[in-house]
């Protein structure tokens, strides 16, 4: 059995939420329309509760990554599981995460989406560990800076369980 201890309740969550759209919507005003770009599987909660709350148009579209390397290490090096559906020329992108750690797979996801052509790219994560960094990745909208812990909940898992926790916990084996 797993212990979850709250670490982020759900109306905290929520209200952080609320105040990421209104911010981006000020950034984006007057765009005709902001191109999110959320990277699976985790960062589909998130975005569609972000998404829901940003008053400018939005398109959506979605990739699944894997990195190579060992279990619990990413190497960086990153193959494209599902592709996005929709090219990127001259688009305002924002790419939303669930959680930037290391920065490794991030860094490089970001320079693909670069190459693509769009007019501007922003990073957008639920979650960011700064102490865990190694790539140097910049974050444009951040709801939570977190501890080095291992969290689950709000689209976060441990062995595809507990994405849908509506809080941010920390996950504690027994």
């Amino acid at each position: 059995m797993d212990k979850i201890k709250i670490l982020i309740d759900e109306q905290t969550v929520d209200k952080r939420i609320n105040e990421l759209g209104e911010q981006i919507s000020a950034d984006y005003a007057g765009v005709s329309e902001l191109h999110l770009v959320c990277v699976l599987k985790g960062g589909a909660f998130f975005m569609c509760e972000l998404a829901k709350r940003i008053t400018v148009p939005v398109s959506l579209d979605f990739m699944s990554v894997s990195s190579y390397g060992s279990e619990t290490k990413s190497s960086g090096v990153v193959k494209i599981v599902k592709d996005l559906d929709e090219p990127l020329k001259d688009k305002d992108v924002l790419v939303v995460e669930d959680i930037v750690d290391s920065g490794r797979t991030l860094s490089y996801l970001l320079e693909i989406i670069r190459n693509r052509g769009p007019k501007s790219v922003k990073l957008c994560t639920l979650l960011d560990k700064p102490d865990r960094r190694v790539m140097d990745v910049k974050v444009d909208y951040t709801a939570f800076e977190i501890p080095d812990e291992f969290v689950v909940g709000y689209g976060l898992d441990y062995d595809q369980k507990y994405r849908n926790l509506p809080y941010i916990g920390v996950l504690n084996e027994q």
